[in-house]
């Protein structure tokens, strides 16, 4: 884990990897805690955009192999209102959202996670702390409903090598400039990997 300092006194921007972020679930309290995690830190959701999401945005692909789920309202930076995407859901997490739907008596168009954008961030900051005490790793009290999303993108951009217009049509980014951050952070088994493919260990 390694904390980038802004400018606020005591936050931080964090970079997890993903052993790290399966530690913060396993420190949710609660399924639907452990929902809230993988929303933001495997699909790429935005605190504002888990509240929206409903059983029906669930959508398999025509191939039947893919899944996305529908973001009504994502964030629009043109002030125009908010922007609907289909975000990429992995196979996991649809999984994890069915039994959750079932176990909780779910309605389609019924919230599955029924709280407010701040509610979202109180959770993250509660599983953080508790994953802290845990792990006996205080970095993860610093972890924010922002640090999730910021994982999902170094994930697919620096680990993986997605097209980063893919990465952008599934996380709602709408310039190049708004992805650009995370390109910048390599983590370090990318780093580990680069200097071993140049011989140079």
């Amino acid at each position: 884990m390694r904390l980038e300092a802004t400018s606020k006194p005591d936050q931080y921007h964090v970079w997890m990897t993903d052993d790290e972020l399966e530690d913060l679930r396993r420190a949710a309290a609660t399924h639907r805690d452990d929902l809230v995690i993988q929303l933001g830190g495997y699909v790429g959701l935005r605190a504002f955009e888990i509240p929206q999401i409903c059983p029906k945005h669930v959508k398999r692909t025509d191939d039947g192999e893919h899944y996305r789920l529908r973001v009504p309202e994502g964030k629009d930076t043109t002030g125009s209102g908010g922007k609907p995407r289909d975000a990429y859901l992995p196979k996991d997490v649809e999984g994890d959202v069915h039994r959750y739907q079932t176990a909780e008596d779910i309605g389609r168009e019924e919230p599955l996670v029924p709280l407010s954008e701040r509610g979202i961030r109180n959770v993250v900051k509660r599983t953080a702390e508790r994953a802290a005490e845990q792990t006996v790793d205080e970095d993860f009290q610093y972890v924010s409903s922002h640090d999730l999303r910021r994982r999902f993108a170094q994930r697919l951009l620096v680990d993986e090598q997605v097209n980063p217009r893919v990465v952008m049509q599934v996380g709602g980014w709408d310039s190049f400039q708004a992805i650009e951050p995370y390109l910048n952070a390599p983590t370090p088994d990318v780093v580990n990997d680069a200097f071993e493919e140049a011989g140079l260990v």
